[in-house]
């Protein structure tokens, strides 16, 4: 059913990975892991494995970004199959909430993405539809969405010559939740003019469907170009989904609007009886007006909240997710899955203790916590044929299954050379090789473990004459985007932070990394950390890093006897191969500052008193344009990096309009 298209072929081990990952799965193993090392391939691993299992896949990502990254490169690989996206529709979310200290209700407010919301949609349509479906996933799909039964039984699926009156296409059409616009359309709407009816599906933005009725037949069905609203093709018959995923039809409301009903009545009883009048009034108000809602129009503000009546589901029962439209046999890929396995099990108790204040102070019913992302133990019962991935697994994917290894890089680049030094004139050293580094041309990332210590060496060393930035919480999201690009472009020589690692620093220009305080055990200092953090000199031919300690740890010592395994393996496949590493050539993009005044003073605190309103309007509606650009190239990386920007700068200039 899957077709992989591209020019490259599996190489080194990725070879031997492709043929124990699928035999694996086809003699029955559930679990396993790939263990690849940072830049070997993993996801054209991954692509062939689909290939040649065919199943329904699942891609699960810990964020946006990387989602973004994984659906793009698959897209690429499988043209002819469904390739999707499915992650969080909010630009901007303030999720519902009630702080008990100081009374405050927090009221939801989101910015949803149209064109993400376009692609959930698209997701979903998909996994009904075709069995050759991949969708790239963040952790928000085992959050609750409506019922796959419900959303496949409100599917509409018109053929030419079939018998349907103009009225009887309207009623279908509104049952699904689409809505009749005599202007534009947009996403989820349809129009009629006479007997020819034009409709947007949710998970389209420029074409559309025509159907042309002829004395209460089907006389033709036509995809048009809705802005020019000229046909493309004729189709012989079409699939419309559900303009929503929450959707349910009018016997299945009415029996949900009856449960909503009793819970209120139970729910005023409750507060009534506990001497809590202000909840009780709170909830009766609430409630009765979302259930008005739901009879006029069907749905309603925060229908989410009623998930479970409109599912008709019990408390507690596991919600529908989009694991629920995967099919019976699918397959989870779970990538960076030393972080997004931590996720997913942090964010049923996250979700909960949140609305469990809107419960108990009237703003919600109690049903609202059964709209809730699925606990470990549903999540874990859900799965059927996984394989995490990640060069650092957790000790929770370690116990699951056997542990397939990815070493050899399609650059041929090996693990850095990994010293370690004596904290004695621990700072000397660390100028002398900082020296060392500008005289090859490359630069260095210093990370510490305390703000004092970052803070004392980048004075020192700038007294010394060395360019350097110091990375830290505080840091805007402006000047770091410049501090990076500027290190790139070899205006700093190099960078000091406690956390590199949470930066994102994979910087072909950087050939060293000095590690202060490695044998100081921690998080910052785990095994895994330490793996990670020397995994980011790994993009250099020249890599080279160095932990200043006096006491072997365990952490260092398995750091360092995994690194220098994998790079034994590197070095002898190049040596039989007869393979030359090179360093990575990555493009340095453009600078976000849009003026020279504020570029200059990058390197201190930016002074916003001193810019012009009229340079801040321009600003920010640029800047906006460039996020909102970003997000639909689904570039969230820089997006976020741009958002942040704005409400810095609006924050900064107090900046209202």
């Amino acid at each position: 059913m899957f077709k992989l298209e591209s020019m490259n072929t599996p190489k080194g081990d990725q070879i031997t990975a492709i043929e124990k990952l699928t035999e694996n799965i086809k003699s029955g193993i559930k679990e396993q892991i790939l263990l690849g090392a940072t830049g070997t391939g993993k996801t054209f691993t991954i692509a062939n494995v689909i290939e040649r299992v065919g199943k329904t896949t699942l891609v699960l990502a810990h964020n946006k970004t990387l989602a973004g990254q994984l659906y793009m490169e698959l897209k690429e690989l499988f043209p002819n199959n469904r390739v999707e996206y499915f992650i969080s529709y909010y630009d901007y979310y303030q999720p519902e909430a009630y702080v008990i200290s100081s009374d405050t209700y927090i009221e939801k407010e989101a910015t949803i993405n149209n064109e993400i919301d376009k692609l959930r949609n698209s997701a979903t349509a998909s996994l009904l539809e075709r069995k050759d479906t991949i969708v790239v996933a963040s952790v928000s799909c085992i959050y609750g969405i409506g019922s796959p039964d419900s959303y496949e039984n409100q599917m509409i699926v018109l053929r030419k010559n079939d018998s349907i009156s103009r009225k009887e296409l309207i009623n279908k059409l509104s049952d699904a939740f689409y809505v009749r616009s005599q202007i534009d359309l947009n996403r989820g709407t349809f129009s009629v003019k006479g007997d020819v009816f034009e409709i947007l599906p949710p998970y389209e933005s420029s074409v559309g469907i025509r159907i042309e009725l002829d004395y209460d037949n089907i006389s033709s069905i036509k995809e048009i170009d809705v802005t020019t609203h000229k046909a493309i093709k004729e189709l012989e018959m079409i699939s419309i989904y559900p303009a929503t995923q929450f959707v349910t039809d009018k016997a299945t409301l009415n029996e949900s609007i009856r449960r909503i009903e009793e819970e209120l009545k139970e729910r005023i009883e409750y507060f009534m009886s506990h001497d809590m009048p202000l909840e009780a009034e709170r909830i009766k108000s609430r409630t009765s007006y979302d259930i008005e809602m739901l009879k006029e129009i069907g749905s309603c503000q925060g229908i989410e909240n009623y998930s479970r009546h409109l599912a008709l589901k019990g408390p507690n029962e596991t919600p529908y997710t989009l694991l629920d439209y995967l099919g019976d046999d699918y397959m989870v890929i779970i990538d960076e899955s030393h972080v997004t396995i931590p996720q997913v099990r942090g964010m049923f108790n996250g979700d909960r203790s949140r609305k469990e204040a809107l419960v108990d102070y009237g703003f919600r019913l109690p049903s609202a916590l059964d709209n809730r992302p699925l606990n470990f133990t549903e999540f874990e019962s859900k799965m059927k044929t996984v394989i995490y991935m990640s060069a650092t697994p957790g000790d929770y994917e370690k116990e699951r299954g056997p542990i397939i290894e990815q070493i050899i890089r399609p650059s041929y680049l090996l693990d850095p050379i990994v010293k370690i030094h004596p904290t004695k004139n621990e700072i000397d050293d660390v100028v002398k090789e900082v020296d060392k580094t500008i005289k090859m041309g490359y630069r260095t990332l210093i990370t510490t473990l305390t703000i004092k210590m970052s803070e004392d060496l980048s004075s020192y060393l700038k007294k010394l004459g060395y360019k350097v930035a110091y990375l830290h919480s505080e840091i805007k999201a402006l000047e770091r985007l410049e501090i990076i690009r500027k290190l790139r472009l070899k205006e700093y020589d190099c960078l000091v932070g406690i956390n590199l690692l949470r930066e994102g620093l994979d910087i072909p220009e950087v050939s060293k990394i000095l590690i202060l305080d490695a044998d100081k055990e921690g998080f910052l200092r785990s095994e895994r950390s330490l793996i990670q953090t020397i995994g980011r000199a790994a993009r250099n031919e020249f890599g080279e890093v160095i932990l200043y300690a006096d006491a072997m740890t365990d952490s260092i010592k398995n750091a360092m006897v995994e690194t220098e395994r994998r790079r034994n393996i590197q070095m002898e496949y190049n040596r039989v191969h007869g393979t030359i590493p090179k360093s990575i050539i990555k493009p340095i993009g453009q600078a976000l500052v849009l003026s020279k005044e504020i570029e200059d003073r990058v390197d201190s605190r930016i002074d916003y008193s001193k810019i012009s309103r009229k340079e801040i309007y321009r600003m920010l509606s640029s800047l906006e344009k460039e996020m909102l650009k970003a997000a639909k190239e689904l570039d969230f990386e820089r997006a976020m990096e741009l958002r942040d920007t704005i409400f810095e700068i609006k924050k900064e200039t107090k900046y209202d309009k």
